[in-house]
């Protein structure tokens, strides 16, 4: 291994362990599949302490409902700030679901209302599906607010790995379009830029751990198509693209050292 060098010894034994994702277009609908159901068993037991409930929200346009997991605290009076969450999965794969035993910590643990978006995945539903999904979501949000008891003066955005770059989209999406804004944008191994499925094959000290640059590029074709690393990229398909960030929220970043 080129990088193993690098990593701290203490984090060479667990990182020996993470799987790459090896995805593969043949093999894509059985890996959402198995997935899907470790998260759903790893889900803890039902708390009283938070309510988690299934909503069905008006897609984008002519798109169909957008599925959304509701975590609420039980015995908190509104109104409450709210999390959005965005789940990783390279674009191509994830739900909800797995991040379910977080949410419902996270929830009572800020006393806020979380809901986490099952958007569209490429390469099915190739960009702007995904973000428009997201964004009928924050829309849905604002529109029935009262009902929900929201805070909509309180909303931010949190997500990971693909999700994080879909955060980081919509934060600009939601700054361009002005009708109502984030408080915050949280983004962690956030994937900003379609053009590390071009440069990270390049480079010897990227993308061997966990994230491959295969991984890596099949993720950012299956959004983009032959776009992928080209002139004319939306930012709201990759962030990175953005010429100005001015206007946009409060943001934390996290990356780890050797991420591509």
């Amino acid at each position: 291994m080129n990088t193993l060098h690098l990593i701290d010894s203490e984090l060479i034994p667990p990182s020996r362990h993470i799987p790459s994702p090896g995805f593969r277009s043949d093999t894509l609908s059985e890996v959402r599949a198995s997935m899907l159901a470790k998260a759903i068993a790893a889900l803890p037991a039902e708390n009283p302490a938070v309510s988690v409930e299934t909503l069905r929200v008006p897609g984008p346009g002519d798109a169909p409902e957008v599925r959304v997991l509701a975590y609420r605290p039980t015995g908190i009076q509104g109104p409450l700030p709210v999390l959005l969450h965005l789940h990783g999965g390279g674009y191509v794969v994830g739900s909800p679901e797995r991040k379910g035993a977080e949410h419902r910590k996270l929830a009572v643990d800020l006393g806020c209302a979380l809901y986490s978006v099952d958007y569209r995945l490429a390469p099915e539903t190739p960009f702007p599906g995904a973000v428009e999904d997201c964004y009928a979501v924050l829309q849905w949000l604002h529109e029935n607010a009262s009902e929900h008891g929201l805070d909509v003066s309180r909303i931010g955005v949190i997500g990971e790995s693909a999700g994080g770059g879909l955060a980081a989209s919509l934060a600009l999406m939601v700054r361009d379009r002005g009708e109502f804004r984030l408080l915050f944008q949280h983004l962690v191994s956030p994937m900003l830029d379609d053009r590390t499925a071009v440069k990270a094959r390049k480079n010897p000290w990227a993308g061997e751990f966990a994230w491959t640059k295969e991984d890596n590029a099949f993720g950012w074709s299956a959004l983009l198509g032959p776009a992928v690393g080209g002139e004319d990229v939306s930012p709201y398909a990759a962030a990175a693209r953005a010429g100005d960030l001015s206007g946009l929220p409060s943001t934390y970043l996290s990356v780890a050292a050797m991420d591509l």
